[in-house]
């Protein structure tokens, strides 16, 4: 079966996840927004200015600015202006930020900084601040012969408290990127986000811990774009499965990269029937329909793809033992949040995914990077570059323990098994001390 050309609906097929996911990782969405409000407001405000304008009572008119029109005018130069340059250290500061995080502890981090409410928000009081004051700034009049003067008292004031707003939110700003640059924070933010995902996968979909091959016959459906997968939309699918009266299996998880007219997926007719006999229209439009409820975007994210965060942690373990940077502290930490993450999938259990019509009959099978995966990917990862070092060496060790105490059923003994024996081959291929080789290899051993 030939591939179809990419529709313009599989691009833009956003679903409610997937567009939370970006307005989160997004800078401008919220500071937009609050431009947008701040000019509204300002003409309300003036507006209620012009409406007490003769009528202000004298305890509220003592509280207000109570300048005339060049001073008013003044005041809101000055804080135009000020926020603005306020505006342009705070998105240079976060540029830097960026740069910092990209090159020292890896590029995906970078949806770490970009998905902070609090830059979002400090970035919002700013430009909004800036707006309020320039849409103030234009309703100012002076008194000129025939025209009557106007000077919005309440609006002058409300941008004055937002100028003293400016300065508090840029030296907490300042603080919380302090803080920020803390690798153990990002560390700790990116494992909230996969313990979010852990607990929080459940669907109507029950757990299954294997995927089933095709049968012969079955129909391969092929990439209509490239682009890594972000999301399937189980829903759709199970609708598609239905609708076409089939059976099907994606073979590749979401965070996996799809390259145009590869297969990455089988269906087949419900009871075992070979739908080749299908017109090649029926075999398009299901196609289609599969495409259709697939999300393809250009970076992976925690949307579906459990793999992910667990991947910027090991990004930040690999490179810090690396002879550039040489620092197995942070390695060591990164492992013990690996660790945390990893165990914390042992206790749930979690495999595929397989959805079912309302008889009950499998319609739909949905690949999950397993704990097994996750497992080989960290051992792998660090057995290739970190075993050299003891402390690192000694971590991996005690990450397996933790991971196996986390195991009371017993259902990944069979992947802890494999990973000690690399580990212990690890070692015993390491140019650690001979005491501390022997150590470790007794400690592996140790365990059944």
């Amino acid at each position: 079966m030939e591939p179809t050309r990419p529709s313009r609906h599989i691009a833009s097929n956003l679903t409610p996840g997937v567009i939370r996911d970006y307005v989160r990782t997004q800078l401008w969405p919220v500071p937009l927004a609050a431009v947008i409000a701040s000019v509204a407001l300002a003409q309300c405000v003036t507006w209620l200015d012009h409406l007490l304008d003769d009528d202000m009572p004298p305890a509220l008119s003592a509280l207000l600015f109570g300048g005339g029109a060049p001073a008013a005018r003044s005041l809101m130069e000055a804080i135009a202006a000020s926020t603005i340059t306020v505006t342009s250290l705070t998105f240079s500061l976060t540029v830097v930020t960026l740069q910092l995080a990209s090159s020292q502890y890896s590029p995906r981090l970078l949806r770490t900084f970009t998905s902070d409410r609090f830059v979002h928000n400090t970035l919002a009081l700013f430009l909004s601040t800036f707006a309020f004051a320039l849409t103030v700034l234009r309703t100012i009049r002076d008194e000129d012969g025939p025209s009557t003067g106007f000077v919005p008292e309440i609006a002058v004031t409300l941008s004055f408290l937002l100028a003293l707003a400016t300065v508090v939110g840029l030296v907490l700003f300042l603080g919380h990127l302090s803080r920020q640059l803390r690798v153990e924070r990002m560390l700790v933010e990116v494992r909230n986000d996969f313990m979010t995902m852990v607990g929080g996968t459940g669907s109507e979909s029950e757990p299954l811990h294997y995927v089933p091959d095709a049968p012969p016959g079955a129909v391969e459906l092929r990439a209509t774009t490239s682009g890594f997968l972000v999301q399937a939309n189980e829903p759709a699918l199970l609708k598609a499965a239905e609708q076409f009266n089939v059976t099907i299996a994606l073979d590749r998880p979401p965070g996996d990269f799809l390259v145009e007219g590869t297969p990455f997926a089988h269906a087949w007719k419900l009871g075992g029937d070979s739908p080749d006999g299908w017109r090649s229209e029926q075999t398009d439009e299901l196609q289609q329909a599969v495409g259709d409820a697939l999300t393809m975007g250009f970076e992976r994210n925690s949307v579906q793809d459990i793999g992910f965060p667990l991947q910027q942690i090991l990004d930040v373990a690999v490179r810090a033992i690396s002879p550039s940077v040489n620092d197995p502290t942070t390695c060591v930490h990164a492992l013990g949040h690996l660790s945390t993450g990893l165990s914390a999938l042992a206790r749930e259990g979690q495999g595929h995914r397989v959805m079912t019509d309302g008889q009950g009959r499998a319609r739909v099978f949905l690949p999950r990077r397993t704990f097994a995966t996750l497992l080989d990917l960290v051992v792998s990862q660090i057995c290739t570059y970190g075993m050299d070092d003891p402390r690192v060496a000694r971590r991996v060790v005690e990450l397996l323990s933790e991971v196996e105490h986390n195991d009371p059923a017993h259902r990944q003994a069979e992947q802890i098994r494999r990973q000690r024996h690399r580990v212990s081959r690890a070692i015993a291929g390491s140019q650690l001390d001979p005491v501390d080789r022997q150590d470790l290899l007794a400690e592996c051993g140790a365990k059944p």
